[in-house]
């Protein structure tokens, strides 16, 4: 299986949350840090998609290739990497990013999220742009709130500065 490590990103992850809009056309206008971002990945072409049917995914061409590779591969339960995969090329698009950093989400994954002209919000994780809903986007909040001394203090014994 190829290694996703193999793909050169110049410029960092952009840190942090950052909120967007998918317009009426179903464009979601990336910010700057984001854009940059992307432009990093040597290419504006992406794929967008979603594996569970809650969070939209931007992936780098590279990376996509690795999940396809790793899917085809996968031996553990090769009919749920099939539904995985399944239900990433039903709503996933190839999209090429424009000058102003618009990415075209898919109809059916904008009507399945509900993010047909709603506002987003965006957060990097392991070299994937996520793209969440309002109520995913509260739940997560609401998830990551409960017991988080305790989680901080776990990790913190664990190493965490």
């Amino acid at each position: 299986m190829a290694d996703s490590n193999s793909i050169a990103t110049p410029v960092e992850p952009p840190r942090g949350i950052f909120q967007a809009r998918v317009d009426d056309k179903g464009r979601l206008k990336l910010p700057a840090d984001l854009k940059e971002y992307v432009i990093s990945w040597g290419e504006r072409k992406v794929f967008v998609t979603s594996l569970d049917l809650v969070t939209a995914r931007i992936y780098p061409n590279a990376l996509w290739k690795d999940n396809q590779k790793f899917f085809e591969e996968f031996k553990d339960d090769p009919d749920a990497a099939e539904d995985v995969a399944f239900t990433a090329d039903d709503t996933g698009g190839d999209c090429d990013m424009d000058d102003q950093g618009r990415v075209l989400i898919p109809q059916e994954l904008r009507r399945a999220l509900a993010i047909e002209n709603q506002p987003v919000w965006l957060q990097c994780f392991q070299g994937v742009i996520h793209i969440y809903s309002k109520a995913v986007y509260e739940e997560r909040k609401r998830r990551a709130s409960e017991r988080l001394q305790d989680k901080v203090r776990l990790l913190r014994q664990k190493g965490l500065k």
